[in-house]
């Protein structure tokens, strides 16, 4: 299944700073406009934010199946083809055991061959290799994707490991997560990225993850990572989290990692990004899979439960942790911005922040936010038996703006009625 497109890579990607950005159908780098971090090793950056918490497989293949074998049909399909993927990549994508296959040991290989047979878009091709997707079979909305894996290490060869969202929107309307891309001539680092309307190609949000001490991603098997859940992605290697990024990363643009992706490995040789193979390249080359998975993710942003009404839950507007961001009411999706703790204190937390009565205010119609916790009185909450949550100061209830359960609906405090409005269940 494709999706084409024309994307062209810019053909700078200089600087130590420099990002890499996705493969899309069409794997694509360039600078990015968002800061992009450089991670690396132990070092790596840390977050505000607590991990998810990871629930069952829902999705793996383990690639347990005898030497020689096809890749499992149930799960991956082929792309085909030798188009050069708006990239002027030199491979021919085939369905041939020649480039993927089971090796007998638990292993999914493809493998990158200098070899013709196949006309390419520059003419007779000169190479072929494997590029695998689970678009036909199997697509999800938010989870921990994550795939143990032995990169190739040679000049002009591109492995990736990412994701494309499905819809009609098009590309980056319907917007892709990179979970991994390495380029031969950068064999200690890895990148994670995000495109989409606005964020693509050149523009695209990206952090790149480097080895310590030298290591190579050849060297030996490392894990690749990303935690989706509402409103944030979260990339890890080897356990290591080395980006995480929500919609305030964006710059205003939008935010489109709201519907079901599907995955995509594999390996590219050539581009304007990677350069080409030249007289110091080894051929052939693998990318040896010991596994992918699919983990639900039960929760995140450091435990707590869901606050509900109407039934709708209680939401820190865009995962974003900022002091005065608004809280609303919001269909309930399991992010750590509807995870809500009460840790004895009087306070209710989210995101490592209180929720709190904006300026302090007692009448009707004050909104909510959230807020650094203070120990102040417009933080304090009280839960009675009859389920109103109620701050002793204003003597007020928490409430829902004229009983709306339209997601949004930003939160107050007004005079406690008995309404379903002010009914909370914790």
């Amino acid at each position: 299944m494709r999706f084409p497109r024309t994307r062209i890579r810019s053909a700078a990607l200089a600087a130590a700073g420099a990002a890499v950005l996705g493969t899309a159908l069409l794997q694509s780098p360039a600078t990015t406009n968002s800061a992009s971090a450089a991670a690396t090793g132990p070092a790596a950056a840390t977050s505000s934010y607590a991990a998810a918490a990871v629930g069952p497989v829902i999705w793996s293949d383990e690639f347990n199946a005898g030497a020689g074998t096809v890749p499992d049909s149930s799960k991956w399909r082929y792309d085909i083809g030798g188009s050069g993927w708006g990239n002027n990549e030199r491979q021919y994508y085939t369905n041939s055991t020649r480039n993927s296959a089971h090796d007998g040991n638990g292993n999914l290989v493809i493998t990158a061959r200098r070899e013709g047979g196949y006309n390419c878009h520059y003419g007779p091709c000169e190479y072929t290799s494997a590029r695998l997707l689970t678009a036909a079979t199997f697509t999800r909305t938010y989870g921990r994707f994550e795939a143990r894996m032995k990169l190739p290490r040679t000049q002009g060869l591109w492995p990736a490991f990412w994701m494309l969202g499905t819809g009609n929107n098009g590309w980056p309307g319907n917007g892709e997560i990179d979970i991994m891309e390495n380029i031969g001539k950068e064999p200690s680092n890895s990148y994670g990225t995000l495109h989409g309307p606005g964020y693509s190609a050149g523009e695209a949000v990206s952090s790149r993850y480097t080895l310590p001490n030298g290591q190579q991603f050849a060297d030996g098997f490392h894990t690749f990572t990303v935690d989706w859940e509402p409103n944030v992605v979260t990339w890890y290697v080897d356990g290591i989290q080395f980006a995480r990024k929500t919609p305030a990363d964006l710059g205003g643009d939008p935010w489109v990692f709201d519907h079901p992706f599907f995955m995509i490995m594999n390996v590219a040789v050539g581009g304007y990004w990677p350069g080409y193979p030249d007289g110091s390249t080894v051929m052939p080359q693998t990318l040896t899979v010991d596994y992918v998975r699919v983990n639900s993710l039960t929760s995140g942003g450091g435990g707590g439960s869901q606050v509900t009404a109407l039934g709708k839950c209680m939401d820190v507007a865009g995962a974003n942790s900022a002091d005065g961001t608004p809280v609303q009411l919001y269909d309930c999706n399991g992010s750590g911005a509807q995870l809500w703790s009460r840790p004895g204190d009087g306070t209710i937390r989210a995101l490592g922040k209180c929720l709190d009565v904006a300026g302090g205010g007692v009448a009707d119609g004050t909104k909510l936010q959230i807020a650094t916790c203070s120990g102040n009185a417009a933080q304090q909450w009280t839960y009675t038996g009859a389920k109103d949550l109620v701050n002793p100061q204003s003597n007020k209830c928490l409430d829902i703006p004229s009983g709306s359960a339209a997601n949004g609906n930003r939160l107050q405090i007004w005079t406690c009625n008995g309404s379903a409005a002010q009914k909370w269940t914790l």
